[in-house]
C-alpha cells in the first residue's frame, strides 16, 4: 500500500508542474482539478487501509518522476500500474477497492480531458 500511496503523491507532483507549464487553458484546468482531487483520495485510501488492517503506513517512499515525460503519458502509465497492482493489497476488501475505483475514475476523466478537450 505504501508504494500505491507514493505513486498517487508522485502523480500529484507531475500534474501540478504540468499545470503550471502548459499554454492550454483546458489542460491547465484539467490538471488543476486532478492535483486538487488526488490527494484527498490518497488520504482516504491510506486511512481506510490503516483502519482496516491496523497497520500504520510509516514507510511511504519518495518517488522521482521524469521531467521530460508529459502529464498525459505519465497518467496513462501510472493508471496501468494501479490497475495491474490493485489486488496486491486488500483484494477482498470492497471498501478499499471502491476507493481505488474512485482513483481510477479520476485518472480516466483526466485522461479524457487531456486527450479530447483542447
Amino acid at each position: 500500500m505504501e508504494d500505491l500511496i507514493a505513486t498517487l503523491f508522485l502523480s500529484r507532483e507531475i500534474t501540478h508542474r504540468a499545470h503550471l507549464a502548459t499554454d492550454s487553458y483546458a489542460e491547465h484546468v484539467a490538471l488543476g482539478s486532478f492535483y486538487e482531487d488526488i490527494i484527498p483520495l490518497a488520504d482516504s485510501l491510506a486511512e481506510a487501509y490503516q483502519g482496516r488492517t491496523g497497520k500504520k503506513l510509516t514507510k511511504i517512499p519518495y518517488l522521482a518522476g521524469s521531467p521530460s515525460v508529459d502529464a498525459l503519458v505519465s497518467l496513462k502509465k501510472i493508471l496501468k500500474q494501479i490497475e495491474t497492482t490493485r489486488t496486491t493489497c486488500c483484494s477482498d476488501d470492497s471498501t478499499i477497492q471502491n476507493i481505488i475505483d474512485e482513483v481510477i475514475s479520476l485518472y480516466l476523466s483526466t485522461i479524457y480531458k487531456l486527450t479530447f478537450l483542447k
